[in-house]
């Protein structure tokens, strides 16, 4: 038998409605809200700014450091230990993990200026001396001597490479007549010299000075540094009836050699010790270290040349 209840044909049987598509995530937080931005890398300062603050930076502490050239005598002494002990101290955070003798290098160092300002170099080399006992006294303190021998070269090596420039600065500063003003040639052509060094690395550099030490240095720069260095000191001698013009080229040609020896000697000390800037005291211009690291070396050279010529 043919039931009684046909099937429907295919073309109108009822097709089961489709399951209902699952809702698209909506982004963010609750209720929809637009996702919160994640913070990104902080925006690089803007050249300019960052020009304005290095002004901002240098011109007082040029102003300071004219201030104590042209007062001289025991202000200026003085300035000479607080800034030496400063950069001594910038030296000695970069190499803590040696250990070294900081109290020690300071003593001396203020002994080194005393002994600058109220004698002469004799009295330097007396005091510089006399820092080896106390370091040993300070070693001999110890609960261990482990390491002992890098702690005592590092605080003998702060006290001659900043401990003797800023002691020889005041020897040079108190020759009577012309120290002031042979100071500021010397200060002068040491500024001059890193400028053009600069500028002329920036336009001209091609072939790359050190770049183990200092990879921005160029010899383009350099040459640069040493014809704007010894220029720059004989530019002063123009207005100096006193300083003949030889013996001005000869003091700013040895300034201008010597800068850029000292420019890298620190880069090398901070590599070695990974630091890229020996501190911030002077914000954005870095440490101390950085700023008159080129002067550690044209201090010495200046004054022994300015003896030779009898200033």
């Amino acid at each position: 038998m043919v039931s009684d209840e046909l099937e429907p044909p295919a073309f109108v049987r009822e097709v089961p409605p489709a399951a209902p598509a699952p809702p698209e995530p909506v982004e963010g937080g609750p209720r929809g809200r637009p996702p919160p931005r994640r913070p990104g890398p902080p925006p690089e300062p803007r050249r300019g700014s960052e020009t304005l603050a290095r002004v901002v930076w240098a011109v007082p502490w040029i102003a300071v450091v004219v201030a104590v050239v042209a007062v001289g005598g025991i202000v200026f002494a003085a300035a000479m230990i607080v800034f030496g002990c400063i950069g001594v101290a910038e030296l000695f955070r970069m190499a803590r993990d040696y250990r070294p003798f900081q109290a020690v290098a300071m003593v001396v160092i203020a002994g080194m200026v005393a002994g600058a300002y109220f004698e002469d170099q004799d009295q330097v080399v007396l005091a510089l001396a006399a820092g080896f006992p106390l370091m040993f006294l300070a070693a001999a303190t110890r609960e261990s001597l482990e390491g002992v021998l890098r702690s005592l070269a590092v605080t003998a090596f702060g006290m001659l490479w900043i401990g003797l420039p800023f002691a020889y600065a005041v020897l040079l500063r108190e020759l009577p007549v012309h120290g002031g003003a042979l100071l500021i040639d010397v200060l002068v052509a040491t500024f001059v010299a890193d400028t053009a060094a600069y500028a002329g690395g920036r336009l001209f550099g091609r072939h790359l000075l050190a770049p183990t030490l200092s990879p921005n240095k160029t010899v383009e720069g350099l040459v640069f540094g040493i014809v704007g260095g010894t220029m720059g000191f004989w530019f002063a001698g123009l207005y100096q009836d006193w300083l003949p013009g030889l013996e001005a080229l000869l003091m700013g040609l040895a300034v201008a050699i010597m800068a850029p020896l000292g420019d890298l000697f620190e880069s090398m000390v901070k590599r070695d010790l990974g630091a890229k800037d020996s501190g911030n005291v002077l914000g954005p211009h870095g440490g101390l270290l950085d700023r008159v690291d080129a002067a550690l070396f044209t201090i010495l050279p200046g004054y022994y040349l300015a003896i030779a010529f009898g200033f």
